[in-house]
């Protein structure tokens, strides 16, 4: 993907290196002087340390190497350009995008749909309309599900994204709604369905991606096979050899592929209702 250059976006929040529900303050010793003026007065000092700036890292010190930088950069070029498509898609449909915001953190996370860690790897939050993305995981891409090259990892972001645009639809609502009154099997292939169409999304996305000259050979193929190598049962064969369809949420890599590959050729958002397909 040719992203060197060019402009990211300006709803990436970076909380690497700071510790979850804890922010630096900064002032230094200065800080401290007026904590203990406030408490020798008789007021309250949490109300002073919560106006006071937050730093950018937890003390200020952490340091990301050259290759974490442009990871960064990376992935802020790529939510910037889901911005731009999604933008006019919206404003061709006579409504408008509310962009999300992207965090990335490093280890562990506090977001509006509770604590998470980087095992986890990257979600979508309603509750506060954010993508959370640890970057180790551009690198368990590679090492943990043989998915390779910086397209994989722009599959993933515009992956997550689709929850957002599911969610400004309402249909993140909706399925959560109904999967409340269903067995824990009809719910689960509910939720495959809803994570199918974010598929079908991302490959939409690729497509007006192409569109506008961003995608070099191969791309597309990386893509492909980052969403085959998260199949359902691909992983569930990987770490349990054996393959329990019941409990996908997913989808099977087969179907992963196929929905992502439908969006990207047609790029017709129409073409996405996994709900009532035979998937």
């Amino acid at each position: 993907m040719k992203w060197q250059g060019r402009q990211g976006s300006g709803n990436v929040e970076d909380r690497r290196g700071m510790s979850t529900g804890k922010m630096a303050l900064g002032g230094g010793i200065g800080t401290i002087v007026i904590v203990l003026l406030v408490m020798l007065l008789g007021g309250d000092p949490s109300t002073v340390m919560n106006n006071m700036p937050v730093s950018g890292t937890e003390a200020g010190t952490t340091e990301f190497s050259e290759e974490e930088q442009q990871l960064a950069q990376f992935v802020s070029v790529v939510l910037k350009d889901t911005e731009t498509v999604w933008g006019k898609i919206f404003e061709q449909s006579g409504s408008t995008y509310r962009m999300p915001k992207l965090v990335l953190f490093s280890g562990q996370v506090q977001s509006a749909c509770g604590y998470a860690t980087a095992s986890s790897g990257p979600f979508y939050c309603p509750g506060d309309e954010k993508v959370y993305i640890d970057l180790s995981f551009c690198n368990e891409l590679k090492s943990r599900f043989g998915a390779y090259g910086d397209f994989a990892i722009a599959y993933v972001i515009a992956h997550e994204v689709g929850h957002h645009v599911q969610n400004l639809l309402g249909i993140l609502e909706q399925v959560n709604s109904q999967r409340s009154k269903m067995s824990e099997t009809r719910a689960n292939q509910l939720l495959v369905r809803l994570e199918l169409q974010a598929d079908f999304l991302a490959g939409l996305w690729a497509h007006h991606e192409e569109g506008m000259g961003y995608l070099e050979t191969g791309d597309i193929e990386e893509a492909l096979n980052a969403a085959a190598s998260v199949g359902d049962d691909v992983l569930q064969k990987k770490y349990q050899g054996r393959v329990y369809p019941d409990s996908f949420t997913h989808g099977t890599a087969e179907q992963r592929r196929s929905w992502f590959q439908k969006g990207y050729l047609t790029g017709d958002i129409d073409q996405g209702d996994t709900f009532n397909a035979d998937i």
